[in-house]
């Protein structure tokens, strides 16, 4: 059975859904913000809460091909960004289990 349970991130600065308000990941996780999602700018994150992550695809990205899941707001179903389940080039290794978050579907609280 999935657990439910909503994690709360303690923090100066939190990432929440753009939509719920959810927490979703903090400010100090941020690896870049160097990236462009499907809506524009977008960044990569250490790591994620309160998110349902769906089945790898292999998408050709901007740095090549990627096995990547897209990853929801766990609260509202909102699509917010991808995981990296594999990254095909050897420069691209470092993107493995991160996460990208789309910089509209992101609110800072502070």
């Amino acid at each position: 059975m999935e657990n439910d349970a909503m994690v709360y991130l303690d923090g100066p600065q939190i990432y929440t859904c753009g939509q719920c308000r959810t927490h979703l990941t903090s400010h100090d996780d941020i690896i870049s913000k160097s990236f462009h999602g499907r809506h524009g700018r977008a960044y990569l994150f250490d790591q994620c809460v309160n998110i349902v992550t769906g089945p790898p695809e292999d998408r050709i990205l901007i740095t090549g091909l990627h096995s990547v899941c897209d990853i929801n707001c766990k609260r509202c179903g909102t699509l917010v960004g991808w995981t990296y389940a594999k990254a095909y080039e050897p420069s691209q290794k470092y993107k493995e289990g991160k996460f990208i978050i789309e910089k509209i579907n992101l609110h800072l609280e502070e």
